[in-house]
C-alpha cells in the first residue's frame, strides 16, 4: 500500500514538472514573438503611410480563411483531449486528425499566398521590392519573418500531433496519462494565439 502511494506521488510529480517545463517553454516563445511585435509597431509608427500602402497588397481573405481555420483546430485540439479524458480513444484520434487536416489547410493556403507574392516580385532581396520605399521593404521584410516564424511552429506542431496520435494509438496515452496531450495542446494554443496577433497586424490595420 505505501509503496502504491509513492508511485503515485511520484507520478503527480512528474505530471506537474511537465506542465510547469511546457510554461515555461511557452513562455520563451511569447518573448520570442513579443519583441517580434514590438519591433513591428516602432516601425509602423515610423512608416504609417508605407505601412498601409503595402498592407493593401495582402489578401485578407485567405488571411481571414486561415483565422477561421485555426481557431477551428484549437476546438478539435481541444476536443481531442475531452474524448481522451473520458476514454474515448477513437474520437481522440479523430479529433487530432482533423487538427492535422486543418493545419495541412493553413500551409496550403500559405504555399499559395506566398507564392503569389514571389511570383510577382515580392520578396526579400528583390528588384521590385528594392524600388519601393523603404517604409515597404520593412512591412514585407517583418511578413516574410514573423509569418514564416509562424509557419515553421505550425510545422512543429503538426509533427508534436502526429506523435501524440501514435502515443494514443499504442495506448501511451490514456485515461490515466494524457499530460503529453495536454501539453501539446498548449503549445498548437500558442501557435493560434500568435496568428490572432499576426492577422489584424498585417491584414487588417491599414
Amino acid at each position: 500500500m505505501i509503496h502504491n502511494e509513492n508511485s503515485n506521488t511520484h507520478s503527480h510529480r512528474d505530471d506537474t514538472g511537465a506542465k510547469m517545463g511546457m510554461w515555461l517553454f511557452l513562455f520563451t516563445e511569447v518573448l520570442l514573438f513579443g519583441g517580434m511585435f514590438l519591433v513591428y509597431a516602432v516601425y509602423r509608427f515610423q512608416n504609417q503611410a508605407q505601412f498601409h500602402l503595402a498592407g493593401m497588397e495582402l489578401n485578407t481573405t485567405v488571411g481571414t480563411i486561415n483565422t477561421i481555420i485555426l481557431l477551428t483546430s484549437s476546438l478539435t485540439v481541444a476536443l481531442a483531449i475531452t474524448a481522451i479524458q473520458k476514454n474515448n480513444k477513437f474520437l481522440s484520434m479523430l479529433f487530432l486528425s482533423i487538427t492535422l487536416v486543418f493545419a495541412i489547410m493553413f500551409m496550403v493556403n500559405k504555399y499559395f499566398e506566398w507564392s503569389t507574392k514571389i511570383s510577382h516580385g515580392i520578396y526579400p532581396g528583390s528588384e521590385e521590392l528594392l524600388k519601393k520605399q523603404n517604409g515597404e521593404i520593412l512591412f514585407f521584410g517583418l511578413y516574410y519573418v514573423m509569418t514564416g516564424l509562424h509557419g515553421l511552429h505550425v510545422i512543429v506542431g503538426v509533427v508534436l500531433l502526429s506523435i501524440m496520435m501514435l502515443l494514443i494509438y499504442k495506448d501511451k496515452i490514456n485515461i490515466d496519462s494524457y499530460v503529453k496531450l495536454e501539453n501539446s495542446g498548449l503549445y498548437w494554443h500558442l501557435v493560434d494565439l500568435i496568428w490572432i496577433f499576426l492577422f489584424p497586424l498585417f491584414y487588417l490595420i491599414q
